[in-house]
């Protein structure tokens, strides 16, 4: 979903940077963003570390200048219930999903705030609404992401930074590939989606771009629901 939101960027005019574990791939997609007119930076970045994204924001500045939109995509998503989960697993989907979050925005708001604004979408889920049947950790996450969204757009709204979050319902993407190859789930998942079809990569990505754009100006703490229905039930 990161790569469909850095080419979509790219192609509307944003010079990107993308932050990742995995070098090679990130090395290919900044490569294929230069490679048509786009302007592309890849860093190695991991999002439990401090460090690292003070690292990248500094890679940023030297690169472009200056920062004004930030996307929190990075996540992971274990499918256990309460009993099932682990401290070990609570504590990696805590770190990555919600610790990761916070760690981005808090490095790149002093920036921002040197620009006179900026635009934050952090990436939660339909999971930060409701309640799940399985997934205990990663319900838990991404109800963080909601709320520590809504914290962050109150704190800064005086700054024109703006803090908005994006809630996914299920998604084609590498991370629910696993999921959605058994048969038996991806129809159930169909048949809770009154859109009838699982989401695409792209579907996210519009939403992003549209709440990291002045088209958007009068969106703060903002929820966007993109699941093809299915929460309206």
């Amino acid at each position: 979903m990161g790569a469909a939101e850095a080419r979509l960027f790219a192609k509307e005019g944003s010079k990107v940077v993308i932050g990742d574990l995995l070098e090679d791939e990130g090395r290919r997609l900044e490569a294929e963003i230069n490679e048509i007119g786009g302007e592309c930076l890849f860093v190695r970045l991991d999002v439990t570390i401090e460090a690292n994204w003070q690292e990248i924001v500094a890679a940023t500045i030297q690169r472009f200048d200056k920062l004004d939109i930030l996307v929190n995509n990075a996540g992971i998503y274990r499918t256990e219930t309460v009993e099932e989960t682990g401290v070990d697993l609570w504590g990696q989907v805590m770190e990555i999903n919600a610790k990761g979050v916070f760690l981005g925005t808090k490095s790149v708001i002093p920036e921002m705030r040197r620009n006179g604004g900026g635009s934050i979408v952090n990436i939660s889920s339909t999971a930060g609404l409701v309640g799940s049947r399985m997934a205990a950790a990663y319900t838990a996450s991404k109800g963080a992401v909601r709320l520590f969204t809504k914290s962050t757009a109150i704190q800064y709204a005086q700054e024109g930074i703006r803090c908005n979050s994006v809630h996914p319902g299920t998604i084609e993407t590498d991370m629910t590939a696993h999921l959605l190859a058994d048969d038996e789930h991806r129809a159930e998942r169909l048949g809770r989606t009154p859109l009838g079809r699982i989401g695409k990569p792209e579907d996210v990505a519009y939403g992003a771009l549209f709440l990291a754009s002045d088209e958007a100006s009068f969106m703060t703490g903002s929820e966007l629901v993109i699941d093809g229905g299915r929460t309206a039930h």
